[in-house]
């Protein structure tokens, strides 16, 4: 069974793996296969189920999905990006419809956390959206508020009181956070979901991708050429397509302050890949300082910073 971590001071117990449900929904997966994904899931111990308002038919798929088991996930969902409510995606009215109907969608009274979905530092500032969401905590609909995001609006966000999870970047092509957020994070025992842990699979060329996700992993798929690590100068044998997805998850997960990294698929055997990779031995701290070591040289030698990617 996999292991699991207290999420900061939520104290909710979550998987060290946890489901991110972007892809079902924008790569149109069905319902049965989305069912059999996230039973199989539930089955071996992964019970955080990440998804947004903003992943189109997600919460709905896994509202289905979930009925009979709702105790058995940790749900989190995000309110404010695409909330289509006809005012501002983050002005507290529509940030209150937007969990009312994700509530609605995933066919629950609650869920467990609610993370405003990227808002500009200067929304968090003015402070009316969480406060929308806050107001939602205090009625019951969600047990915890907090921030998805990156860069230093996710390290604002980490020193808010109200903010009790953050979810941020932290994948070998995005390591700004890791340095940024984090610390920030930890000095308010704030719980850590690291978002895109699989880095968009960088490694994959663009015509092995679906859907929209070929442009999608460009930005990480050019920093890791610049990067120049390969698996077999890692300790590996070498084999790409089977490696990286374990040197990436593992990696996620061998930096200090993270307590679950959510992996996104729709296929029930990349799903028990991931399962297998997490199970294994933590990645070696040779290997983590390498890939530190590779990000940072060449981020140096980049035209600009590499920053968190939203």
């Amino acid at each position: 069974m996999i292991d699991r971590a207290i999420l900061g001071k939520t104290e909710l117990s979550v998987s060290r793996l946890g489901f991110g449900a972007a892809p079902i929904g924008f790569l149109e997966t069905e319902q049965a296969q989305i069912a059999e994904l996230l039973h199989y899931l539930l089955d071996h111990g992964v019970n955080l189920i990440d998804t947004a308002a903003a992943y189109r038919g997600s919460e709905q798929a896994i509202g289905k999905a979930l009925q009979g088991r709702r105790d058995d996930a940790i749900v989190v969902t995000k309110a404010g990006q695409g909330a289509d409510f006809g005012v501002a995606d983050f002005d507290p009215k529509a940030v209150e419809a937007s969990i009312d109907r994700s509530l609605e969608r995933l066919q629950t009274d609650h869920v467990d956390v609610v993370l405003l979905h990227s808002c500009d530092q200067s929304v968090l500032e003015q402070g009316d959206a969480l406060a929308a969401a806050v107001k939602a905590r205090e009625a019951g609909k969600t047990r915890f508020v907090g921030y998805s995001g990156d860069n230093e609006a996710a390290a604002y966000a980490a020193g808010l009181p109200d903010v009790a999870v953050i979810e941020t970047s932290i994948n070998v092509c995005d390591q700004r956070n890791i340095d940024v957020v984090l610390p920030v994070c930890a000095a308010h025992d704030v719980g850590v979901i690291a978002k895109r842990p699989l880095a968009n699979c960088a490694w994959k060329k663009p015509d092995q991708q679906r859907g929209g996700y070929a442009d999608y992993a460009a930005p990480y798929r050019e920093r890791l050429a610049k990067m120049k690590v390969k698996p077999n100068e890692l300790g590996y044998s070498g084999h790409i397509e089977l490696e990286w997805p374990e040197i990436a998850l593992k990696f996620a997960l061998a930096i200090p302050g993270v307590h679950t990294a959510i992996a996104g698929t729709t296929n029930p055997h990349n799903a028990e890949t991931n399962l297998h990779a997490v199970e294994k031995n933590p990645l070696r701290e040779q290997v983590v300082e390498r890939l530190r070591s590779a990000f940072a040289n060449a981020q140096e030698a980049a035209d600009e910073p590499w920053l968190g990617l939203t």
